[in-house]
């Protein structure tokens, strides 16, 4: 019996992980408002509908507020990416979705606090599920 259970012992835990994929970084740094990355850089309005490329990114609808999280330093040619959380005016929204949107997109309404550190971006912040 104790045979049995260690065969299916590793089924049962693969059963209760979470599936996702680690898709390419869209910067190697980002600028946040702490070391962690925790808190609330911005409140920003969208100024346009923006449709979501792929799992990274958010869907926006113009007006819809946004809480600004990080910003990604922007390497080369790519484009200008801030992360954040939307909220709708709608209970039926996505509220608080979290991730990437372009920053020509919003208008920053009010800024709480200034984002000064630099801290390198992971596989993590990229990460979808």
């Amino acid at each position: 019996m104790a045979r049995l259970l260690l065969l299916f012992l590793p089924g049962l835990m693969a059963v209760g992980t979470v599936h996702g994929i680690f898709m390419d970084k869209l910067a190697s740094k980002k600028l946040c408002a702490d070391d962690e990355c925790v808190y609330t850089i911005s409140l920003a309005r969208a100024q346009e509908d923006y449709n979501a490329p792929d799992c990274r990114f958010i869907n926006v609808k113009k007006g819809q507020q946004i809480y600004v999280y990080s910003k990604l330093v922007k390497e080369n040619e790519a484009g200008e990416f801030w992360a954040g959380s939307v909220y709708g005016d709608h209970q039926e929204d996505a509220m608080g979705t979290v991730g990437y949107f372009p920053r020509n997109l919003v208008e920053e309404q009010h800024v709480y606090q200034e984002a000064i550190k630099e801290v390198p971006t992971t596989d993590i912040d990229f990460f979808c599920e």
